[in-house]
């Protein structure tokens, strides 16, 4: 449908889901509420429940403080659940709300007021945990708009001007300096410059740029002064695409209906329709006494009160995320906590991931009869007054070696943006940048073995860098991202815990993903992925293999951490929009906390379901003893309160899953 409606309209038509609407290019400012503010309520119910309980313990259970204190819990604590509940119950519709509202009912009507506030104070938890996962998925688009940048420098004409990005049209000259990022999506049509676009390629190393060269919006130019000509409006360049593809995504994994959700539908009906039989049937059709099965048919409700199998859950999810916390592990929700336990096939991002994300040396090479530690002081003095993304990596190469560099004098330094460096030191001119920038400054090509030593390293996925003097090669460095420590012990044990497919997901070349999926001992590698083939990838792993997780970083992470059934961030380089769109986040960039994550939640499943049996099973034989009269009221508190307090107790278990290796 289509049509005019004010804000205040379409906020109105949503109150009831607690809707908010903004303008589509307005700035949203979130105002950040104090915790203790925003959950005041949970807070207070949880201090009357201790203050009910103490005077409960001084003046007996059935003292009036003790019933005030504990009905003011109930009702601060679970006034939004009544308010459904209530409505619900009204309309027929019986789901978790309804459940929880004649379960704390029925245990007010028999005078349990600390069992009824407990259960309120529980589901308030579990309340608070769902709120705070849905921020976060708002988040995470929010933060994906704030990539590239609101307005731009651009050319028209003979006219410079700084416009809003939604203004630019398409043909428009974008002037972009040095360290600034790039608006819009556009074809470069003056300059060369090293362009960093990890955030939506996934590149680990900056890509050299020049005339007729494809950028995108959001990616950042390092070097050289750059004019793009826009290709695209704003609500088309690639970060906006991936920003849909987020939204999307999400939309698309709407959590599965709970099984006591489902289970609420009928087992609430039927146990108070039970109830009301024994009340009645036996006095009417059989003679029986009617205060004997007014009382039989009051403890089928209070043995069907529902408080054990309502908190079977919620208990193991509080407890299991407590103690995930504890490890340094950010799980936002139990319906992730239990999706986590039931994965089959995990894919990795490469940069950041199962690499560390930083360049560095990993072959130095010197010509026969050159000093070896006097070149790579002249290499690193050069790359000391370079801006080149690759030199801090030869800077920390030399500082290792513990060579002095600094104290080089170095004249007449020149940069060659995109090929390279040259600069004079002791009277000698010394190039370094790529193989073929050295073979114009000597005029002549490199040796056939070291053309096939960099060949060979190229295809290991690492950058080469090569120096010489102005009439002679002297040496070459190769520079890569190095795999963590870490990654491949972390994949053996994913496989033992049973992990069918481990795949590596990269925009890197061919070259690079097999080196570093043969290093990690990955299952699969797949190379040269955008952030669509990543989410498209994702997909046909989810129809294979019907639960997979995603584990990234980047940006360009987002769209498929998002389609996952499970998205894993790394907390600690994880870019803000990795960790707002995943589901889990290893806080501190700890790789080592996956296979205890698998573990933890793997273990939370199985206790979830032993809950659930115990809770319905101890239930079931309390209503067998309705057949011979035995039920009393006594047994019946005793099977809802032991069943409740085993539960619990059940649940705790998870707090010895331990972070082993």
């Amino acid at each position: 449908m289509f049509g005019t409606a004010s804000i205040e309209e379409i906020e109105k038509a949503g109150a009831f889901d607690g809707i908010k609407v903004f303008p589509e290019k307005a700035r949203i400012q979130e105002v950040k509420v104090p915790f203790f503010e925003k959950h005041a309520s949970v807070m207070a119910a949880l201090l009357l429940v201790i203050v009910g309980w103490t005077i409960g313990e001084f003046n007996g259970e059935g003292s009036v403080a003790s019933i005030v204190a504990y009905a003011a819990s109930i009702l601060i604590g679970g006034y939004r659940l009544f308010q459904t509940g209530l409505k619900n119950l009204l309309r027929l519709q019986f789901d978790m709300k309804t459940l929880m509202t004649i379960a704390v009912i029925g245990a007010a009507i028999i005078g349990e007021w600390g069992e009824g506030a407990t259960v309120v104070i529980l589901f308030a938890i579990s309340e608070v945990l769902e709120s705070y996962s849905m921020d976060k998925a708002r988040q995470s688009i929010r933060s994906l708009m704030d990539i590239a940048p609101k307005e731009a420098l651009i050319r028209r004409g003979q006219d410079e001007m700084l416009i809003d990005v939604e203004e630019i049209q398409i043909h428009d000259i974008l002037l972009v300096k040095p360290g600034q990022k790039i608006a819009m999506d556009g074809v470069i049509v003056k300059g060369i410059s090293s362009i960093n676009q990890a955030a939506i390629t996934g590149e680990s190393v900056p890509v050299a740029k020049q005339v007729n060269d494809e950028v995108f919006a959001g990616t950042l130019n390092e070097e050289g002064l750059l004019e793009v000509k826009v290709t695209k409006h704003v609500e088309d360049t690639t970060i906006a695409k991936i920003i849909h593809l987020v939204e999307e995504a999400q939309a698309e994994r709407a959590p599965s209906q709970a099984f006591v959700d489902r289970f609420a539908k009928y087992y609430t009906p039927v146990i108070m329709l039970v109830a009301l039989g024994v009340m009645v049937i036996p006095p009417l059709f059989f003679g029986g006494n009617w205060n004997d099965w007014v009382y039989q048919g009051l403890a089928v409700l209070v043995v069907g009160c529902p408080c054990a199998l309502v908190i079977s859950t919620p208990v193991a999810i509080v407890t299991a995320i407590g103690n995930a916390a504890k490890k340094g592990v950010l799980i936002k929700g139990g319906i992730h906590l239990e999706e986590m336990g039931a994965i089959k096939a995990i894919a990795f991002d490469k940069t950041g991931t199962l690499t560390k994300g930083v360049p560095v040396v990993t072959d130095y090479y010197t010509e026969p009869g050159i000093d070896r530690k006097d070149t790579l002081r002249i290499i690193a003095a050069l790359e000391k007054a370079s801006q080149h993304p690759l030199a801090s990596a030869i800077i920390k190469k030399a500082e290792e070696e513990q060579l002095e560099y600094m104290n080089l004098e170095l004249d007449d330094f020149s940069s060659v943006t995109g090929k390279g460096i040259q600069g004079k030191i002791a009277g000698t001119v010394y190039y370094i940048g790529s193989p073929r920038f050295i073979e114009e400054m000597l005029e002549k090509p490199l040796p056939a073995n070291i053309k096939e030593d960099i060949s060979i390293l190229e295809n290991q996925g690492k950058t080469v860098v090569a120096v010489s003097s102005s009439t002679l090669f002297l040496s070459f460095v190769a520079v890569a991202d190095e795999i963590r420590e870490e990654t491949k012990k972390v994949i053996q044990k994913l496989h033992s815990l049973g992990i069918q497919k481990t795949i590596m997901l990269t925009g890197d070349n061919e070259g690079t993903a097999k080196a570093i999926g043969h290093l990690a001992g990955v299952t699969d590698v797949k190379a040269s992925l955008l952030p669509q083939d990543k989410l498209t990838y994702i997909k046909m792993l989810r129809e294979r293999y019907d639960r997979v997780a995603m584990v990234g970083d980047g940006v360009n992470d987002a769209p498929a951490l998002a389609a996952s059934n499970i998205g894993v961030a790394m907390g600690g380089a994880g870019t803000d929009t990795a960790l707002e769109t995943a589901d889990i986040a290893l806080m501190g960039d700890d790789l080592k906390k996956l296979p205890f994550t698998v573990k933890l939640s793997r273990s939370s499943l199985n206790i979830i379901k032993q809950n659930i049996i115990f809770s319905l099973g101890i239930k079931l034989l309390a209503l067998l003893l309705v057949v011979p009269g035995w039920l009393t009221l006594w047994i019946a508190i005793f099977a809802d309160m032991g069943a409740t307090l085993i539960v619990t107790l059940n649940s705790l278990r998870l707090l010895r899953v331990k972070d082993k290796d």
